[in-house]
């Protein structure tokens, strides 16, 4: 693609709509017409969208700079401010210039002042820099769109998506797992459904995604809570692919299984990543696995929620003198509350992290309020044939 200038000379409208008919493919010929009839009658919501469809006509990537720049910006007010950036972020993918590129997005955010298209085109603008290497900036761009959206009463999601997408690459790029984790899952929730026509992301891009997305959670530090992301539509993209491991990775991470988890290690080797840090995967795998064993016992009726270091150690398959540092880690995580008994070698545990919960799990969570709805229909029926009188109205 060769580089494109910003401005172009002003031309008279009527005189470009008859230059453009006669240069144009016979694609966009029936375009111009209705550009001059809707701009005559100043129906701008329809012009609007007539120069959408114009702009997603694949013939017309040579002509949409020279639109924007002599017929667009001549009533570019009079557009809802939303949608002019929309037209904007298309017409923008057509510089090949890095400076060009993020001088016509940064010359547009001087005109529109409305403060949700505003802080959509901040994003936009923060991405691009972010493609061109420039962090710093970037990163200056997603903290002002981050603090105008906190001041809105309200934001459409296109807006939303935009700003997570920009934090979220922007922290895949630091690399930061968490961070990007956090916002990537929250621009997947902005989009429409990924099965929608047309879909939101290409078969590429979700791949990308998906993959992305598993080893955050791998490596991310913060991160011990799967549930969200095994939940998500977009790890199908990795059925029947090359990283498929990566999704019975996840599952064996949330299980806290470290039989399987050992079994999948060799597959490693695909991902240089994962090599550099198994020793923290392995503690991972372990705390996942404490957490899991914590949480069957909570739920559980007549299992004790003290935990000897011996029964921990068989469960995490670490040495007895290892148990301590890891229940400790837990504890200063915030994943589990509780005691431990050094005397005794037990931990004591009143409390896990709220989790998003597999099917599985919801099942067993559901078999136990089962139980304890029946012992409670016992103690009533006791109560009643004790004191019926107490019953009498009931």
């Amino acid at each position: 693609m060769v580089s494109m200038q910003v401005d172009t000379p002003k031309v008279k409208i009527p005189e470009l709509l008859t230059a453009l008919t006669e240069n144009s493919p016979p694609s966009l010929q029936r375009y111009y017409d209705s550009f001059r009839n809707l701009y005559n009658r100043k129906l701008w919501h329809q012009l609007n969208d007539s120069i959408f469809a114009y702009y997603h006509e694949p013939d017309s990537r040579p002509y949409r700079l020279e639109l924007f720049n002599s017929f667009i910006r001549d009533f570019e007010s009079k557009l809802n401010p939303l949608r002019l950036v929309d037209l904007v972020i298309i017409v923008a993918r057509e510089f090949d210039n890095p400076q060009t590129h993020v001088t016509f997005l940064t010359e547009l955010l001087e005109r529109i002042k409305e403060p949700q298209a505003n802080a959509l085109l901040l994003a936009t603008v923060a991405h691009a820099k972010l493609l061109y290497g420039d962090l710093e900036e970037s990163k200056k761009d997603i903290d002002k769109c981050a603090k105008a959206l906190e001041d809105l009463p309200s934001v459409e999601k296109s807006v939303n998506a935009a700003y997570y997408n920009a934090a979220a690459d922007y922290y895949r790029m630091k690399p930061e797992y968490a961070p990007y984790y956090r916002n990537a899952l929250l621009y997947l929730a902005c989009l429409p459904d990924l099965d929608s026509t047309p879909p939101p992301l290409s078969p590429e891009e979700k791949l990308v995604r998906a993959h992305d997305l598993a080893m955050a959670a791998f490596l991310g530090e913060e991160i011990y809570n799967f549930g969200e992301l095994l939940m998500h539509p977009i790890l199908d993209c990795l059925d029947n692919t090359p990283h498929d491991w990566l999704k019975k990775l996840l599952y064996t991470f949330n299980e806290g299984d470290i039989g399987k988890f050992d079994a999948l290690v060799p597959l490693f080797s695909k991902e240089p990543l994962l090599v550099d840090n198994h020793s923290f995967l392995r503690q991972k795998v372990c705390m996942m696995a404490l957490i899991e064993s914590a949480f069957r016992r909570m739920r559980s009726s007549t299992s004790s929620r003290t935990l000897t270091f011996q029964t921990i150690a068989e469960e995490t398959r670490l040495p007895v003198d290892d148990v301590e540092h890891l229940v400790m880690k837990a504890l200063s995580l915030n994943l589990i509350r509780g005691t431990i008994d050094e005397v005794s070698q037990t931990a004591s545990i009143t409390w896990v992290q709220p989790r998003v919960l597999s099917r599985d799990q919801i099942g067993l969570l559901a078999n136990r309020l089962t139980e304890w709805c029946e012992k409670l229909s016992q103690v009533e029926k006791y109560v009643s044939g004790q004191s019926p009188e107490l019953f009498v109205n009931a």
